[in-house]
Order: structure tokens, then sequence, then C-alpha cells
């Protein structure tokens, strides 16, 4: 059964069904968009009284729940400055060093850094030798993405790619997963150097999205594109530890790089450990 799911996805035109899902999320579609949400949140099991607003009927569209914002306070931040915040919540699937400028994917599986920030060697130089963590979004996560420390934008790179579901079967079955997927890379500068934040694009992604260039995909690109950011004045893009960055509709994944020797993973952060945007992730040192 998993290898007939592997393969129907390597068949089924995974880009066009994504895109027509995400018009029909974002539609307003009076009571059947309020069906559906309905029974997402009863499928899903979603704790909908940590949502700011907790009806179905509060949501024009599947999309406006789907992101919905929390309740003020729910999710506390790490506040310490040597301390790394969880960026989003989920659930770890791999943390670890970069070896030989290699992530792990899953047991066997290791990918390029390089090929998931975009093919160039001065991308990811600065991160040879350090520390990478991912964090798999399911459905019933909240869906918006924060920083982890505060940072000023530098670069943001846009990759086209597959749109294979990002959940941990996949991840054990396609290799190169996290580096064959469209998504967007985004490089800060932080107090101790920079870093990167990946975000993944899956299937029935509709899409993803920054707080300052909007929606970045749809529609999808052919070709990879950057912007680079100056690192002061009034462009620059300056976001403090756990304001909100970006956001995806439909789950995905999200990939963190650190430079050696900055970022130490707290002990009792392992793959499969449930995360909450804004709890301690890693000491800074």
């Amino acid at each position: 059964m998993d290898k007939l799911k592997i393969t129907l996805q390597y068949l089924m035109p995974k880009h066009l069904i994504s895109r027509l899902a995400g018009k029909v999320a974002a539609a307003e579609l009076g009571w059947f968009s309020h069906f559906l949400i309905k029974r997402f949140i009863k499928a899903y099991k979603i704790d909908m009284s940590e949502a700011q607003f907790e009806r179905a009927e509060d949501y024009a569209s599947f999309n406006e729940f789907f992101t919905r914002p929390l309740k003020d306070g729910i999710r506390p931040l790490a506040s310490e400055p040597d301390i790394v915040a969880h960026p989003v919540d989920g659930a770890i699937s791999q943390l670890g060093p970069i070896v030989d400028g290699k992530l792990v994917q899953a047991k066997d599986h290791n990918y390029s850094l390089q090929n998931l920030l975009g093919g160039l060697e001065q991308t990811s130089a600065p991160f040879a030798g350090g520390t990478f963590a991912t964090i798999y979004l399911a459905p019933k996560d909240y869906h918006r993405i924060h920083m982890p420390v505060s940072g000023t934008l530098r670069e943001m790179i846009y990759i086209p790619g597959e749109l294979f579901s990002v959940n941990p079967l996949t991840a054990e079955c396609v290799k190169d997963l996290f580096a064959l997927n469209e998504r967007v890379v985004t490089i800060f500068d932080t107090e101790f150097g920079p870093m990167a934040l990946v975000l993944v694009g899956a299937t029935i992604v509709a899409s993803i999205e920054t707080v300052w260039a909007g929606t970045i995909t749809p529609p999808t690109g052919k070709h990879i594109f950057r912007w680079s950011y100056p690192a002061s004045g009034n462009t620059a893009v300056k976001l403090e530890k756990g304001a909100e960055m970006g956001r995806f509709k439909l789950g995905s994944t999200v990939v963190l790089a650190f430079p050696a020797g900055k970022v130490e993973f707290l002990a009792d952060q392992q793959p499969g450990t449930v995360t909450r945007m804004g709890a301690p992730f890693a000491n800074i040192n």
C-alpha cells in the first residue's frame, strides 16, 4: 500500500490538483466553505479553543480558516536572547549537524544543502559544518511561520519544483524530497551570523506567502528568482523574534540552517518531538 501511495504521487498531476484545490480553498462559498471547515475540524481533531475565532462560520473561506490566528498569549515566546524559539507548530522530522554539505532527510536518505538553497555555493557556504532542523506541519497544525530569532532579511529565493507530499512516508521514500519540491528560501542576518529559513511546498499547498512580499507562489514559475534586501534604511526588512514571517495555505515543512558552532539544540528536542511556536528549541553559543 505504501509503495502504491508513492507511485501515485509520481503519476498524478500534482501542480494542477494543488492549484485547483487552492482556488476552492480561496473562494468564499458560504455554507459550502463552512461545511468543508467543519468536516476538516472533525477529521483532524483540531482544537479550536486555541483559535482567535472558534466557529466555522467565523471564516469566509477555507484558506481564512486554515491560516487562522491564535488567541493572544496562547503560545508564550521564549524571549531569552540566548535561546532559539520554535518557528512553527508541528513535529521535528530530523535535526543535527550538516555533514559534508548534507542534511538528513530520513533514515538512509541525505540531500544537498546547496541544492536546497538554490544551487549556489556562495549561499550554502556560510552553513558548512553547521546545524539544521526540519519541522513537518500536519494539516491540524497552526500554519503561520514566526521568527525563531530576531533578524534582518538579506535574500529571498523562489525555486520551482515538484509538489510531492512531505509527510513522513514520502520523506522516507522520495530521494532529495525537500530539494525537489517548490520552495521559498529566506536568508537572514542575525546577531550570531546568517540563518536560512526554507518554506517547502507540497501537494495541495495552494500558496506560500511572506509578510514583506505577499504571495510568492502561485503562480508557479519555471526559473529561480532571487531578491536581495538592504541591511539598513527604510526598505530594510527587520523582524523581531516571534514575529510572523510567512504562512502556508495548507500544510508543509520548514527547514532551518545555522552556521557552525553557533546553535546547539536542547537535549529534549529529537525527531518526533511535537513543537509549539515560541517554545525553547536551541541554545545560542
